[in-house]
């Protein structure tokens, strides 16, 4: 259970990230909003997570769930760059991830 809300407070962090963007410095209501809600959820989640993770591990996966589906978010919906300058690191950071998820699951 402490992997799937992990996981789900990662994705949150997804939703934080892009509404932060949309929000055009806080400027703008909805996702200011959203902004806000996102994070939230996100920190609580994490909090749960990290009552059955190492905290290293749990702050790991979290922060890198969100800086790949953030880059990844990025290419996809904004049009941002997909150059292979990009896009390696980011597959670095996916691969530690997996890693330290695999690691932590044998070590149990």
């Amino acid at each position: 259970m402490a992997w799937a809300l992990l996981i789900i407070a990662g994705l949150l962090e997804v939703v934080w990230a892009l509404a932060l963007k949309q929000s055009d410095g806080f400027s703008r209501f909805a996702p200011t909003l959203l902004f806000a809600v996102a994070g939230l959820a996100s920190i609580a989640l994490l909090a749960l997570a990290l009552r059955d993770l190492p905290v290293g591990t749990g702050y790991a996966v979290w922060t890198g769930i969100g800086a790949v589906g953030a880059a990844l978010a990025g290419i996809v919906l904004l049009g941002e760059p997909a150059t292979l300058a990009r896009l390696v690191p980011v597959g670095l950071i996916a691969t530690g991830i997996v890693w330290l998820a695999v690691a932590d699951h044998s070590a149990a």
